[in-house]
């Protein structure tokens, strides 16, 4: 999923979709483990999106709490 999508999303969307990519890694580890693993390629671009969701989740809650301080500091 493309960043712009993701950022579309709201932050309780996001992370049920997190919980879902997860449970996806965990399911490839086992595959990779036990030799079932066929698409190495999409463990990568998943633990990416991992990391792309988290980015955006951690964007969202400083940009909310830098909003609130630059109010204070305002007055």
């Amino acid at each position: 999923m493309k960043v712009d999508e993701l950022r579309k999303k709201t932050s309780t969307e996001l992370k049920d979709h997190l919980v879902e990519l997860k449970r996806e890694i965990l399911n490839l580890r086992f595959q990779r483990v036990s030799g079932q693993l066929e698409s190495t390629a999409r463990f990568r671009s998943a633990r990416r999106e991992v990391a792309r969701i988290k980015t955006i989740l951690a964007e969202t809650t400083s940009g909310s709490s830098s909003e609130q301080q630059g109010v204070k500091n305002a007055t």
